[in-house]
């Protein structure tokens, strides 16, 4: 048993001595620079807004209130609901937001088609909304 003990407080002096250097080591490593951070966390805010501004300005268009009015949807309410949104939801909504407004700007879209992917837009907003509240 004497052999057992020497051989642990071996092993645990070792550890001693080299564990610090290894957690050192890998705090160096692992670390992401301050100014990346800070750099990160404007461009996630910056890309957040500009999504944004893009969802408002396609429900804010006469098309998509018209669409909305027919269906007795408050367009301020989607709005609001939109800011709720993730940073991803917001992402995928805006692009598909600009796709449905170069569609149109080429002529390829209907009053009619709009109308419906404005309210699907609309629904896909709430339904988002609703699923985050549970």
């Amino acid at each position: 048993m004497n052999l057992y003990k020497a051989v642990r407080l071996l092993t645990a002096r070792v550890l001693l001595v080299f564990l610090p250097a290894t957690v050192t080591w890998a705090a160096e490593t692992h670390l992401i620079p301050l100014t990346e951070l800070r750099q990160r966390t404007v461009s996630a805010s910056e890309e957040r807004q500009a999504s944004l501004s893009k969802l408002d300005r396609f429900f804010s268009t006469g098309a998509a209130r018209q669409a909305l009015q027919t269906v007795k949807l408050d367009g301020r309410q989607v709005q609001q609901a939109i800011s709720l949104l993730s940073s991803e939801e917001l992402a995928r909504l805006a692009s598909r937001a600009d796709r449905i407004q170069a569609d149109l700007a080429a002529g390829a879209l209907s009053n009619q088609e709009l109308t419906y992917i404005v309210i699907a837009l609309a629904t896909a907003v709430l339904v988002l909304i609703i699923v985050k509240a549970r």
